[in-house]
């Protein structure tokens, strides 16, 4: 390792260790992650819209009742049909929570500021015993 190489990773090391670690950035992502059951009850009790972003095959085959479908490469493009949204819980969702991951920091970059992700997708949302039409 080079000596700037070593002067650098001992100042971010001394920075990091001089702000007050009140949550792991695990926790920040955990925070904004979902178990299906989570999700159903968000969906239930707080009216959150769940916004499925496969693809159009995908979303025909099955799909989360009451889902909005806007493919993940469509997202951004859209955002308009969701600004009704942008202060109210929304979970996002595809076949096993990668794509949908993307979604959230797509949308929390755009200024949503109630975006969880489901884990698993809607794998786990029907190893859950949750239903999709």
């Amino acid at each position: 390792m080079s000596v700037i190489a070593l002067r650098y990773s001992s100042f971010m090391l001394a920075i990091l260790l001089s702000v007050p670690n009140t949550f792991a950035v695990a926790d920040i992502i955990k925070a904004e992650s979902l178990l299906p059951a989570q999700a159903d009850d968000l969906y239930t009790e707080r009216k959150a819209v769940i916004i499925d972003v496969r693809e159009d095959g995908e979303w025909n085959s099955q799909h989360i009742p009451n889902a909005i479908h806007i493919p993940l490469g469509q997202l951004a493009k859209r955002l308009p049909e969701l600004e009704q949204y942008k202060n109210s819980a929304i979970v996002t969702q595809c076949r096993t929570g990668k794509r949908s991951l993307q979604a959230l920091k797509l949308l929390k970059s755009a200024g949503f500021t109630q975006v969880y992700n489901m884990e698993g997708g809607l794998k786990a949302w029907q190893n859950t015993g949750l239903g999709v039409q």
